[in-house]
Formats: C-alpha cells, sequence, structure tokens
C-alpha cells in the first residue's frame, strides 16, 4: 500500500426481513407474522423464525412496523421521581413484562404531583402512539386526576389508584398490616405501635387502616400512630419517642428503610431487638434479611404486580370492556426482629 493511501473497512449490512426468511426457509409474510405476534403461525414455524432472528441478530424496524401493521407495539409508563423501594421495582417489574410481550417501553416523569402534569405525561406519550399507559404515582392527588385522563387508550394504575373509574392493580397493603400486627399481638404483646408513611400516599393509608382493623379484631389498644416520610432518617427520629416509652414493645414500620433507622436509635438507647422490644418493617428489600437483627418484614411481590399489570392491558387492547381490580396477596417473612413479650 502506497503511503497516504487511505484504508476502508467493511461492516457487514443489518439484517434484513429477508434474510430471516431465507435462513428459516419461510416466506416473508411469515416472518412478519412473528415479528407482529400473529397467532396464525404454527409453534414449530415460530421456533425456527425466532432462531434465525437471533443468529442474524435482526432488529424488527419499530416505524415500519407501525406503518404497516397500524400498532406501535409500545407502552407508556408515567412515574415520578424517586428512588423509593416500591416505585423502583414496579417499573422494572413494568419493562419486563412489556420486553417478554414484545412491547417497547417508553417512561415520563412527573414533575409535579398534580393533574396538569399528569395530564401533560400522558399526552406526551399519547404523542409517540403509546397502546397503554401505566401510572406509578401512589398518592392521592395524582389518583383524582386520573379520572381526568383520556380513555382511548387502556390506563392501568400499578400499586395503587382511585376507588373506581380506573383499573388498578395492587398488594392488599391492609392484609399484610394486618397479619404484621397480628404476628405481633399473637407473641403475646399488649398493642402494637405503628410508624406510618406520609399521609398523602394511599399505600400509608391502607396500611394504617389494616394495623388499626388487627387491633380493634384483638381488642387491642389503638395508640396514635406516628407519622414518616419513608426514610431511614423518618425511623430514626421518630424513635426517639418510642425508645423512651418502656411500655411500647412492638412496633410496626410501614417500610423496612424506616424499620432501620428505627433499629438504629433502639440500639443507641440500649432496647434490645427483640427482648425488649420486636420490630416488623414492610416491602423485604433486599437488605432486610441483613439487618442486625434479620427484619421480619412483608414482602410484596413486584414481579407480579407488573406481569398481572400488562395482561390487564392486554386483554383491553384485545377488546374488553370495563374496569378491574386485582388485588396481590402478600406475605409475611419472619425472621429475628420479632419475639415473645418479655415480663
Amino acid at each position: 500500500m502506497e503511503h497516504g493511501e487511505l484504508t476502508r473497512t467493511s461492516r457487514p449490512r443489518p439484517a434484513v426481513m429477508a434474510d430471516v426468511a431465507k435462513l428459516a426457509g419461510v416466506s416473508h409474510q411469515t416472518v412478519s407474522r412473528v415479528v407482529n405476534g400473529s397467532d396464525l403461525v404454527r409453534p414449530e414455524t415460530r421456533t425456527r423464525v425466532e432462531g434465525a432472528m437471533r443468529k442474524l441478530q435482526y432488529r424488527p424496524n419499530p416505524v415500519a412496523r407501525a406503518l404497516a401493521t397500524g400498532r406501535s407495539k409500545t407502552v407508556g409508563v408515567i412515574t415520578f421521581d424517586t428512588a423509593l423501594y416500591g416505585p423502583a421495582l414496579t417499573l422494572l417489574a413494568i419493562e419486563r413484562a412489556a420486553h417478554e410481550a414484545g412491547f417497547f417501553v417508553s417512561i415520563t416523569s412527573l414533575r409535579a404531583l398534580d393533574a396538569p402534569s399528569l395530564t401533560a405525561a400522558a399526552e406526551s406519550l399519547l404523542g409517540q402512539n403509546a397502546e397503554a399507559i401505566f401510572i406509578i404515582a401512589p398518592q392521592r392527588a395524582v389518583a383524582s386526576a386520573v379520572l381526568q385522563l383520556p380513555t382511548n387508550v387502556p390506563i392501568v394504575a400499578i400499586e395503587a389508584g382511585p376507588a373506581d373509574g380506573v383499573s388498578v392493580v395492587a398488594v392488599d397493603q391492609a392484609a399484610g398490616a394486618a397479619a404484621a400486627t397480628r404476628h405481633l399481638l399473637e407473641l403475646g404483646h399488649e398493642t402494637v405501635w405503628h410508624i406510618a408513611g406520609p399521609e398523602d400516599w394511599l399505600e400509608a393509608g391502607e396500611r394504617v387502616a389494616g394495623w388499626k382493623a388487627a387491633l380493634a379484631e384483638a381488642r387491642a389498644p389503638i395508640p396514635p400512630h406516628l407519622v414518616g416520610d419513608w426514610s431511614a432518617r423518618a425511623g430514626y427520629e421518630l424513635g426517639a419517642e418510642l425508645a423512651e416509652m418502656s411500655d411500647v414493645t412492638a412496633v410496626f414500620v410501614a417500610n423496612d428503610a424506616m424499620a432501620l433507622g428505627l433499629l438504629r436509635r433502639l440500639h443507641e438507647t440500649g432496647r434490645t431487638v427483640p427482648d425488649s422490644i420486636s420490630v416488623v418493617g414492610f416491602d423485604d428489600t433486599p437488605e432486610a434479611a441483613y439487618l442486625t437483627p434479620p427484619l421480619t418484614t412483608v414482602r410484596q411481590d413486584f414481579m407480579e404486580l407488573g406481569r398481572r399489570g400488562f395482561e390487564l392491558a392486554q386483554r383491553r387492547l384485545r377488546g374488553a370492556h370495563g374496569v378491574e381490580r386485582i388485588s396481590i396477596a402478600p406475605e409475611l417473612i419472619v425472621r429475628q426482629s420479632t419475639g415473645p413479650v418479655k415480663s
């Protein structure tokens, strides 16, 4: 090669549908049906086509597919800017369920928890031809605003939503709180104190209701609940009051982060867990099993939330009508932070 001569690196062109059809030994139309999720393809043929797509690293063109089918195969998710465990894992669950069903996901975050922000987010997603919209914003202000959204696409609230008017998939928060409270009462505690989440959160209110219902059913005293903000700092600061009260022997905390703060405060004040005081959290975060002591908590199946929510939206896309409310049972996970009351 002479000095100054340029070299050109050839790159293989991206695979197209015709390449997939040739490798799989089927028609172009059959490949198109597989890509678009048609039921008119035999299982063995679908398997062969999908194998050829993987081998050739074929990526369907979403714009071309939308023009050909009239469908974008895109769903939208409206959430809010948060790193809280529950909403973050719920978003992951929806993304996973959508991708497994062959849908793309477009996400928009609310700048403010009010009706204008929610409407603007929905309009943005509809502008992207979203076929369904999922909402992860379980605050009271947003729940009422959901009822004002356009209804030309399926709308599903995940985690919590209004009592009627829109489909909701949620864990039974009241049942989880009641199970935690009953667990402590069955250990011999006279009553159970509660550190609640923010008052504008629907889930926090449902957990308060479940806690009160379990105490009332057992005819146990119902002490005033303390209100936190989901943070470990809130649990630590509110724990100062509880730690000084010798008659407090059991506390149900509305999430694991605040329970972590409470455990720290109890340790600093010499209240041993569970010998002096028992603690139950909510969520079963990955860290809960590794706290000192390992935390008894209520587990929410966030992956099931996403799967069931997406199934509900797909039923609507296939022509089903009406509003559905799906409730998923929580699970009490008993570890070493709870024990029998000590005299």
